[in-house]
Order: structure tokens, then sequence, then C-alpha cells
């Protein structure tokens, strides 16, 4: 198979490369692709170095099988047609196809038959945040349909990217030097502090980040659970953390919630408060697993669940959840000639 990543030399970039290699993913041939600044650098695969090529609007992606796509909505939007034109697959991270009804929006735990038809040959991958709510998500509505959902996020550095893990590593060290903090990427210093922003404000005052959970959601679940989210970034370097009320049609023990996780695919249970032990960001980094714990009765609703859960956003909010994607159309014969 012949595989290229656009956006190579960013942090998702990065990760597809060691996330691709982990899982021995069937790379035969390997094309780096970025932008003007990055064409030119090298990077090991496998013990073979490879160049990123300047990303252009040509016959580049001419016999490529798939392209895993990381440089931002812009660009995604911009070389779609040039990535597409002569049948790769495009599967894409940014959020400019999330909401097309012709480009399916897939999280291969709950929806992976939805890869299976792409009429544009683009697939997305969703937001890193509805990723790791959708996964957790999942063994309860097996259980009962999950009438609606209230969730806050507490997310780290590394859904700013490369550049705002490095500016809260920046800011930490000021800080210890008694300087004042470098504020760049974020809109307020991060570290020592938290920001009940993330992205733009919309018009009904929510975020932009929170309104995708709350549309991606519905999308991916094939559902009409209500979603309202309060997303935070936090002074973490990688690893989102969620805390999440649930309500069911019918009540659902913590028992019987515990269970159903416990054999939840792409689900790992912590849940021992007693031994003080639950999920974190610390552990949950670089870990392939929704991590979920402290599950319990929501006592304010008796139709009520609520748990909380980590995930790394570099790998199943992003890189890993696309190359999944392509294991699932692998596994289902869509490649074979």
């Amino acid at each position: 198979m012949k595989i290229a990543i656009v956006g190579a030399s960013g942090a998702v970039g990065q990760e597809f490369l060691r996330v691709l290699s982990q899982r021995d993913f069937p790379v035969d041939e390997l094309y780096l692709f970025g932008s003007s600044r990055s064409a030119g650098t090298s990077y090991s695969f496998k013990g073979k170095e490879y160049v990123v090529r300047e990303l252009k609007d040509n016959d580049d992606f001419k016999g490529i099988d798939i392209a895993f796509c990381s440089a931002g909505g812009d660009t995604s939007i911009s070389f779609a047609d040039t990535i597409t034109r002569h049948g790769t697959l495009m599967i894409d991270n940014s959020s400019a196809f999330r909401m097309e009804e012709d480009v399916p929006l897939v999280v291969p735990e709950v929806n992976g038959d939805d890869a299976l038809v792409h009429p544009r040959n683009i697939i997305s991958n969703p937001n890193c945040t509805t990723i790791q709510l959708v996964v957790a998500l999942q063994p309860i509505e097996k259980l009962s349909h999950i009438k609606r959902v209230h969730v806050a996020t507490y997310q780290a550095a590394s859904g700013a990217g490369a550049l705002g893990m490095a500016e809260l590593e920046q800011q930490a060290a000021q800080l210890a030097r008694g300087e004042n903090p470098t504020v760049d990427k974020f809109a307020y210093q991060l570290m020592y502090n938290l920001i009940p922003q993330i992205d733009v404000f919309m018009d009904n005052d929510y975020t932009k980040e929170e309104m995708k959970m709350h549309r991606e959601t519905k999308r991916i679940m094939h559902s009409d659970v209500l979603v309202s989210a309060t997303c935070v970034r936090v002074p973490v370097m990688r690893a989102h953390s969620e805390a999440v009320w649930v309500e069911t049609e019918r009540p659902i023990s913590p028992q019987e919630a515990r269970e159903a996780f416990a054999n939840a695919s792409g689900v790992l249970l912590c849940d021992e408060p007693a031994k003080r032990q639950y999920p974190m960001p610390l552990y949950g980094t670089e870990q392939d697993p929704v991590i979920v714990g402290r599950i319990r009765e929501d006592l304010a609703n008796p139709n009520g669940l609520t748990f909380w859960c980590v995930s790394d956003q570099i790998r199943k909010g992003a890189a890993l959840n696309a190359v999944q994607i392509a294991e699932y159309l692998i596994a289902k014969g869509h490649f074979d000639r």
C-alpha cells in the first residue's frame, strides 16, 4: 500500500509515523507532505529516511491509496480535490468536512460501517473530545438509550498542537525564573490557570468546540441524544479529561456500567476508588484506550450515571482513530485488488 501523511511535521503528523510503525500498518511506500517551511525536512520510519515534499496542486497523489491529513481545515479544503482526484482516500483530521452529509464522520468502535460509503473519497476524523466521549458512551447506549449528556472537558495543551505544548513548557520555565510568561498561542497564561474557552464563541455563547461535541455526537451515534458541553483548557501537557453525566431511558447501576465498560472495545476500566485508582492524564499519555473510572449514580437524576474519562488527544483523539479507520476498511476488503 502507498500511504501519504499530509502535515507530517506537526504533532499529529509525527504521531501518525509512530502509530503506523507500532501497529505494523501495511506501508509499502510512504510519502510525506507539508508546507513550504517544512519541505526538505527528513523523518525516519522503520529505519528509512523520508523527506517532506511541499504540498502542491499537482499529480503527486496519483497511485496513493490513503492520505492521512492533519494540516488544518484551510489546507484540507484547498487541497481536497488535489488529494482525491485520482482515487486516493483522504482521512482528514480537520473540522472542514465533518458535518457534510456525503462525508462520513467515523469512530470505528461506534460507527465503523459508515466508513464504507465515502462518495467524495473523504472520511472525517471527529473532534478529539467527541471521539473520547462517544467511545465511552457507546457501552452505555447498548444498555439503554442515552437521552441527555452533560460534559465538562479538561483539555490539555496538546489540543493546540506542538506550539501549544511548547508554550506551556516555556511558561513553566519562565515563571520558575520569576519572569513574565510568554502568551501567544493561548488567549491567557495557561500555566497555573484554567481557560474556559476553546475556539471562538458562537451566537449562543457556546464555543465552537462545545458545539462540535453537540453536533458530532448525534451524527456518529445516529442518535437524538442531547449534548451540552463546557470545554476548558488546563495546564496539562497531553491527554484530555472529561467529566460526563448521562441520562438513560432506564436506570443503569454503576456495576452494570462497569461490566459494560470492561467489555467494550477501545475502553480501559480503571475504577477502584478505595485504592485511589482512577483515570488521570499523567497515565493516559501515549496510551491507546479511553480510560474510564469514577463511575457512580447521579444523585440529581434517578436515571442518571456519571463517570470520568481520560484519553490521549494526539493518539485516540487524532492519529490513532484515523489509522483505525483505515484498518477497518482493510479488514472489510476495501483495498483488495
